[in-house]
């Protein structure tokens, strides 16, 4: 647990886990990595602005739910966390699951910055609603709206705030973190010019 105030995204979850340094250059060195000019990003968010409007009352039988919201803010006071929820779905077993519609193919990997973030929408999900949360789910749009299932552990949802603490220490003691262990990360990397 850590007494930082600082706040930070899920977002910057994904950034991390894609490699800690865009933590440092983006909230210890404020150097924008401008995402606007990545199409993935764009592509994303245009598919998540698509949902909202298309099919708004649809609600995902199969998958046990009775009642949705979708696009939802959420905080974590407690885990110092924010972000917005594609759809928080209420289930038949009682329970809360957090849904994502990712603009990428399944190919048989849930990565895990999808889980985490996953992970961490649970987290804020249970904190918000007062309701357990077992599951997650994702739609992958370009395998013809394909959706997987996350079960969580405990575990899970400890390495997620632990992901989190990580992150405040970065920015908080301006910690400089080591780069990705992949290095195919580094060849298309909006910071490589300056990262050494």
């Amino acid at each position: 647990m850590t007494d930082s105030e600082t706040i930070i995204t899920i977002s910057d979850v994904l950034e991390y886990l894609f490699c800690p340094r865009f933590i440092y250059y983006m909230h210890c060195l404020d150097i924008p990595q401008h995402e606007e000019s990545r199409f993935k990003v764009m592509k994303g968010r245009e598919v998540h602005e698509k949902k909202l409007i298309t099919n708004p009352d649809y609600l995902r039988k199969k998958l046990g739910v009775v009642k949705k919201e979708m696009s939802v803010f959420v905080a974590s006071k407690q885990h110092h966390i924010k972000g917005i929820i594609d759809e928080v779905l209420i289930l038949d077993d009682g329970t809360a699951a957090p849904f994502e519609y990712k603009y990428a193919e399944f190919k048989d990997t849930i990565f895990p910055t999808y889980k985490y973030q996953l992970v961490l929408h649970a987290i804020m999900i249970r904190e918000n609603y007062n309701l357990d949360v077992k599951r997650g789910f994702i739609c992958f749009t370009r395998s013809n709206n394909h959706i997987e299932t996350l079960e969580f552990t405990e575990r899970n949802f400890e390495r997620g705030i632990e992901i989190v603490n990580e992150i405040l220490e970065i920015i908080d003691k301006g910690f400089y973190p080591s780069k990705s262990k992949y290095k195919n990360k580094c060849i298309d990397c909006c910071y490589g010019t300056i990262c050494t």
